[in-house]
C-alpha cells in the first residue's frame, strides 16, 4: 500500500479522531498528490513516520483522503465492508422495531462517502465521491452477505456527485427493486419513489421529532411546507389531525402526498397546495386561512459556508410566513438541514420573524437526527439537522 505523508504538525486532527485529510496537509514534496487516483488505499503518516490510518485518495478534492481505517493498516475490501455494516445494523437494531432506517451514514459509520438506507428487503446506496466507487463490488458484495435483500438499488444522481462531474446513473446492482418500496415509520404506512424521489427517496433524518407531533395535532390543522410526500403531513393525519394540507412545488411529490393518504386511509383529512413555498403562503394569507400547527422542513437553504448570511435570511423569512398563518397558541415547527446554521443561528432567525410578525414565541421542544445518523463526536460536520416546537402566545 502506498503512504502519504502529512506535514510536521498537520497530524492533530487526525490524532483527535477527525477522518478527512485535507490536500494542504500533505507533504507534497515527499508524496505528491499527482501521484495518486481518485480511489487509492495510502497509509497515512505524520511526519516522523507514525501510522495515523488507512484512507482512499480524493487527490482533485481539497479533502484529498478519508480515513476508513484509523489507526490501523488494513486493505478496504469486503470483509472490512461485512465489519462496519455489522456494527451499524446491530446499532440499528437495538433502537428500531422495523427495519426501516438509514442503515449506513457515512463518516460516523466508518464509511466514508456511503449512504444507505433500509426499506425492508430492499437497500437504497449512494456513493457520493469518485474515490468510494472504486470499491462498488465489495461493498454490493458485503451487503448482499450481511442482509440478504431481495434488491439493492444505486442512486448515482447526487448533488455532490453533480459538483464533481460524475456520471449520473441510477442502477440495480443487486436483485430486482420495484418503483416505489414500502416503509414505516413511527406507526405510519408511506410508499418511497426510490427511482424518482428525492436523494434515496425517503428522508429518515427527522423521524423522531415526527414522532413528537403526535400530542399537539389532534383535532388540529396542520400546514406542512416543502412536504414532499408527506413525511410530516401524513404522520400529522394518522396522529389525529382534522385537516391537514400538504404544500409542495412538485405535482409528483404532491401525488404522493394523497397515494400515502390513501395508504392509511385518512384521505378524507388531507388537501394539497402545488406551488413555490412563499408565494403560495402568502397567497393563503390574502385569503385569510390560519392553522393550528404550521410545519416548515425546508430543502438546505445554505450549501456552502459563504451563503450563511443569505441562507439564514431566507429561514428568517419563511418562518415569518409561518408565524402569520399560525393562529394565536399554535405550534410552529421549523426545522434546518443546513449544516452550516448552527441551533443558536436557527434560534436567531426564528426571533428575527416573530418580531417581523408581531407576535411572541416560546420554545417547548427540541429536535435532532435519529440514532441512525450517528454524530461522530470529533467531526461536527456530521451533525447537521435541527428542529424547533415554538408556541406562538396568544393575545
Amino acid at each position: 500500500m502506498a503512504e502519504l505523508v502529512l506535514r510536521r504538525g498537520a497530524d492533530r486532527r487526525l490524532r483527535g479522531g477527525h477522518l478527512w485529510v485535507y490536500s494542504n496537509e500533505v507533504d507534497t514534496d515527499s508524496t505528491p498528490l499527482g501521484h495518486y487516483q481518485a480511489g487509492d488505499a495510502v497509509q497515512v503518516r505524520s511526519a516522523d513516520g507514525r501510522i495515523l490510518g488507512c484512507a482512499y485518495m480524493e487527490p482533485q478534492s481539497l479533502i484529498c483522503a478519508r480515513l476508513y481505517a484509523p489507526g490501523e493498516q488494513r486493505p478496504l475490501d469486503q470483509s472490512l465492508f461485512i465489519e462496519r455494516l455489522q456494527v451499524a445494523l446491530n446499532l440499528r437494531q437495538r433502537v428500531f422495531d422495523e427495519p426501516c432506517y438509514r442503515l449506513v451514514y457515512g463518516d460516523s459509520d466508518g464509511l466514508p462517502g456511503v449512504v444507505v438506507d433500509r426499506f425492508g428487503d430492499y437497500l437504497v446506496a449512494q456513493l457520493n465521491n469518485a474515490g468510494i466507487e472504486r470499491y462498488r463490488d465489495p461493498l454490493v458484495a458485503a451487503l448482499v452477505t450481511t442482509l440478504q435483500p431481495t434488491g439493492v438499488l444505486l442512486r448515482g444522481d447526487s448533488r455532490s456527485r453533480r459538483q464533481q462531474g460524475l456520471a449520473e446513473q441510477i442502477e440495480i446492482v443487486h436483485g430486482d427493486v420495484p418503483e416505489q418500496l414500502p416503509l414505516r415509520e413511527n406507526g405510519v404506512d408511506f410508499l418511497a419513489p426510490v427511482y424518482s424521489g428525492q436523494k434515496t427517496g425517503w428522508f429518515y433524518d427527522h423521524r423522531m421529532s415526527r414522532a413528537r407531533l403526535r400530542p399537539w395535532v389532534p383535532g388540529k390543522s396542520v400546514l406542512d411546507v416543502y412536504s414532499y410526500i408527506g413525511g410530516w403531513g401524513i404522520q400529522a393525519a394518522a396522529f389525529g389531525a382534522g385537516k391537514v394540507c400538504c404544500l409542495d412545488s412538485s405535482a409528483q411529490a404532491l401525488e404522493g402526498v394523497m397515494a400515502n393518504a390513501a395508504l392509511n386511509k385518512v384521505a378524507v383529512h388531507v388537501t394539497t397546495r402545488r406551488g413555490s413555498a412563499p408565494e403560495t403562503m402568502a397567497a393563503m394569507r390574502h385569503e385569510g386561512l390560519q392553522f393550528d400547527v404550521v410545519i416548515l422542513d425546508p430543502p438546505a437553504f445554505i450549501q456552502r459556508k459563504k451563503d450563511l448570511k443569505k441562507g439564514t435570511t431566507a429561514y428568517r423569512r419563511i418562518n415569518e410566513l409561518g408565524l402569520k398563518l399560525l393562529t394565536p397558541g399554535g405550534l410552529l415547527v421549523a426545522g434546518s438541514c443546513s449544516m452550516h446554521l448552527s441551533r443558536a443561528e436557527l434560534m436567531g432567525a426564528l426571533q428575527q420573524a416573530a418580531v417581523r410578525a408581531d407576535c411572541q414565541l416560546r420554545v417547548v421542544e427540541q429536535g435532532a437526527q435519529g440514532p441512525d445518523h450517528p454524530v461522530h463526536p470529533a467531526i461536527p460536520e456530521t451533525e447537521y439537522l435541527k428542529a424547533v416546537f415554538a408556541v406562538k402566545l396568544p393575545g
